[in-house]
């Protein structure tokens, strides 16, 4: 693998990762102040994101870096796309209208696709 999938690679597998985790563990009121969307959805959808997110983020990384499965990284690059798109379209559709970050992050998951399939 190339330096420049795993800088990609890596921010997007981190930011994930980290919102996985949120998800995960964090109640509603924790959950509030930074994704308003979350009172939208059954407690068990917004856990099942988070557990996505952060098989998503393992399925970026581990594979190139073990060379175990390579094509599962592209794969869960393109679930990410999948992701953020569904979340624009959630944000788009309530209160909450940031999509910048969600954006940002489709961006990522797509240049991580594009780089994993040059090397």
């Amino acid at each position: 693998m190339d330096i420049a999938y795993w800088i990609v690679a890596r921010l997007l597998a981190l930011f994930c990762f980290y919102a996985g985790t949120l998800k995960m563990i964090r109640t509603r009121d924790h959950l509030r102040p930074m994704m308003a969307w979350a009172d939208r959805i059954p407690l068990p959808a917004l856990r099942a994101l988070g557990t996505a997110e952060i098989l998503g983020a393992t399925g970026v990384a581990l594979p190139p870096l073990t060379g175990i499965a390579p094509l599962l990284a592209p794969a869960a690059a393109i679930g990410f796309v999948l992701l953020q798109t569904g979340a624009i379209a959630v944000h788009l559709t309530g209160e909450d209208r940031r999509i910048a970050p969600n954006v940002g992050l489709t961006a990522t998951a797509a240049m991580t696709i594009w780089l994993a399939a040059r090397t």
